[in-house]
């Protein structure tokens, strides 16, 4: 999708401005979502586990965008005009926290980041329930911040919460109206 003006996105948000659209991107999901904020002027902007190019995340030395690279948000980052929060695993294996920091460092609407760092973490009973049955009842406790946990984290739904109800650019609509 080039942009809200897309016929798939004028039939999701028929009705809806621009400047109450809030988006979120996850992983190589990131990639669409810095490209249409850097040319729409949206609510505001979420990036979990972003990459700085997929050059850079097949090739970890590569430190220039390359005229082949089909994901580069390195280089639109800087256009996007929206309040940006970038969250990042410190232990992410799959793209490494240097993409979130370097996100975060050039987009000129960045706010403060959440880099969730490894440390124990307890998760509510519901979701201990789905990852593994413990005897004691006792919740287990999540010791990673990699690329498929960082949803995990307590701070992770507090800051994005945070981000929405505080952070976010609110539309003259919305003055006064509680999300």
């Amino acid at each position: 999708m080039r942009d809200l003006s897309h016929p798939v996105c004028k039939e999701l948000f028929t009705g809806v401005p621009a400047d109450r659209i809030i988006l979120y991107g996850q992983s190589i999901g990131t990639v669409p979502s810095v490209d249409l904020a850097s040319r729409e002027d949206v609510a505001a902007l979420i990036l979990h586990s972003p990459l700085m190019s997929g050059m850079r995340v097949a090739f970890p030395g590569t430190q220039r965008t390359w005229c082949c690279d089909a994901f580069p948000s390195i280089e639109k980052v800087p256009r996007v005009k929206c309040p940006t929060l970038v969250i990042h695993g410190t232990d992410d294996e799959v793209i490494d926290f240097s993409h979130g920091v370097s996100i975060y460092e050039r987009c000129p609407a960045s706010v403060e980041p959440l880099w969730v760092s490894g440390n124990e973490v307890y998760l509510p009973v519901t979701v201990f329930l789905v990852l593994k049955v413990c005897k004691s009842g006792i919740i287990n406790r999540v010791k990673r911040a990699g690329h498929n946990d960082v949803e995990l984290h307590a701070a992770y739904l507090e800051r994005l919460r945070n981000f929405i109800e505080c952070e976010a650019r609110r539309s003259k609509d919305d003055i006064g109206v509680r999300v």
